[in-house]
């Protein structure tokens, strides 16, 4: 990707809000070395498009219906590692930026940020290197904090029910949406919850999927 930006970054916007896409596109137009090579309106379109038009970096929405933006980005980066991607979110939830740390993505920006900034992003993301926004990275240092070996917890004695809840938890889906996946009740994956809290030795969601990212206990 160092090669893009000796001349025009080639870019694929993939957002399901049309004036979002309108506003991203206009705006990044007027950057000289940027060339928007086309739209796509979901992930699934995104990588069909991304294999088509051979972007340098796909500028990819989060929150999409269907595919989301986490998901396409880990199916992009396995077809197509030489794409970069940035990440672009409305949210600071910390478990949505864990899940999205976790997608390979090359940079991740919140929405709303100044042109300049997201424009920097995407040339960092170009060269190879990786660009976390300043509110992102706040957040990350928040939560990884050193561990500490009296509370390392009982992570071995977690079930396969229980790691599949994490996995979940860690991608930032709620406990109704974990119960729609794995076909359990909302206080079943309650008690889950409470159980992986407990044995991770942690007070809450987002430390728990941090410990499992730090630890390694998911995929």
């Amino acid at each position: 990707m160092a090669s893009a930006l000796a001349s025009s970054i080639k870019l694929l916007i993939v957002d399901d809000d049309p004036m979002m896409r309108l506003g991203l596109t206009a705006a990044l137009s007027q950057q000289a070395d940027f060339t928007i090579v086309g739209e796509a309106t979901d992930g699934r379109q995104g990588i069909e498009q991304a294999s088509t038009l051979n972007p340098d970096i796909v500028l990819m929405d989060v929150g999409m219906p269907g595919m989301d933006g986490i998901e396409a980005a880990q199916a992009l980066k396995a077809q197509l590692p030489s794409v970069g991607v940035v990440m672009l979110t409305s949210h600071t939830d910390e478990t949505e930026i864990i899940a999205a740390l976790s997608s390979r993505a090359d940079a991740y920006c919140i929405k709303g940020t100044d042109v300049e900034a997201l424009a920097n992003a995407i040339r960092v993301a170009a060269s190879g290197a990786a660009y976390l926004d300043p509110q992102i990275a706040q957040k990350v240092m928040q939560n990884l904090t050193p561990a500490r070996p009296k509370t390392q917890g009982n992570e071995g004695l977690l079930s396969d029910r229980e790691r599949e809840v994490l996995a979940l938890i860690v991608e930032g889906l709620s406990n109704t949406e974990i119960g729609q996946k794995l076909y359990l009740s909302p206080n079943t994956v309650k008690t889950y919850v409470k159980g992986i809290m407990n044995k991770l030795v942690v007070s809450d969601r987002v430390q728990a999927a941090v410990a499992a990212v730090r630890r390694g206990l998911v995929d």
